[in-house]
């Protein structure tokens, strides 16, 4: 699972946390075997999805000490990328052999009715604690 909670305009996710917003950013630890072999199942290349990982948090590196900003690395499967912004989310489910962007996109609201936004979100912050900090 990865997570990324705002856009990629990184001076833009200084302001909400500046209102006290917190924002948490999960990204495949690069040399989990889980990463590894969803590289090769796309038929990418061993270290393609490692390298994607390595560019993302490279993007994200300005936010490194900024406060109420969080970000983690895990070696869980990658099921699944979840973008949340409060209650909406696009929740990008992995397809065997495709990349990501071949893959279909759900956006999902959290309603009074129905689990699905929550049955994600609860997935998400599993990860999370077991996952680690990430060291820049």
């Amino acid at each position: 699972m990865d997570g990324i909670a705002f856009r990629r305009d990184t001076r833009r996710a200084r302001r909400p946390t500046a209102d006290g917003a917190k924002i948490r950013l999960l990204f495949g630890d690069r040399n989990s075997d889980a990463v590894i072999q969803r590289s090769l199942d796309e038929g990418i290349g061993r270290n393609t999805i490692s390298a994607k990982i390595d560019h993302a948090l490279a993007h994200f590196r300005p936010l490194a000490n900024v406060p109420g900003v969080e970000v983690r690395t895990h070696g869980t499967v990658l099921y699944n990328s979840i973008y949340r912004f409060d209650d909406e989310m696009i929740v990008n489910p992995h397809v065997y052999g495709k990349i990501a962007s071949h893959a279909p996109a759900m956006h999902l609201r959290r309603l009074s009715a129905g689990a699905l936004f929550t049955t994600y979100a609860e997935s998400f912050d599993a990860v999370w604690e077991s996952a680690r900090p990430h060291m820049w």
